[in-house]
C-alpha cells in the first residue's frame, strides 16, 4: 500500500516560517494534483493549496502571498514553503495526491505557530 509521508511539522514562533513536504513511498501513477489541506481544532478541514500536473496553483484567500506550493514531479513530492506564519495556522496539516483512480492522504503533520 502506497503512502503518503510528511514532514516539516512544528513549533514555530508568529513571524516565522516553515517548509513542509510529502513524499510517496511507493510509485504511483496518474497524479494530476497535488494539494496541502490543513485542519484547526474544532473548524472544517479546508484546502491550503493545490498545485496541478500543468503547474498551474491556487491557494486559500488568508494564505496568499504567505505560502507557496511547489512539486517535484519526477520525485512525485510536493513541498508547501509557508513564511510570515500567524497563530491562525496553527493546524494539523495534511497533504493529498488526486490521481485518475483515487485520492491518496497523508497521516498530518502538526504545524503550531506560538510565542
Amino acid at each position: 500500500q502506497v503512502q503518503l509521508v510528511e514532514s516539516g511539522g512544528g513549533l514555530v514562533q508568529p513571524g516565522g516560517s516553515l517548509r513542509l513536504s510529502c513524499a510517496t513511498s511507493g510509485s504511483i501513477f496518474g497524479v494530476y494534483a497535488m494539494g496541502w489541506y490543513r485542519q484547526a481544532p474544532g473548524k472544517q478541514r479546508e484546502l491550503v493549496a493545490r498545485i496541478t500536473s500543468g503547474g498551474s496553483s491556487n491557494y486559500v484567500d488568508s494564505v496568499k502571498g504567505r505560502f507557496t506550493i511547489s512539486r517535484d514531479k519526477a520525485k512525485n513530492t510536493v513541498y508547501l514553503q509557508m513564511n510570515s506564519l500567524k497563530p491562525e495556522d496553527t493546524a494539523v496539516y495534511c497533504c493529498n495526491f488526486e490521481t485518475t483512480s483515487r485520492a491518496y492522504w497523508g497521516q498530518g503533520t502538526q504545524v503550531t505557530v506560538s510565542s
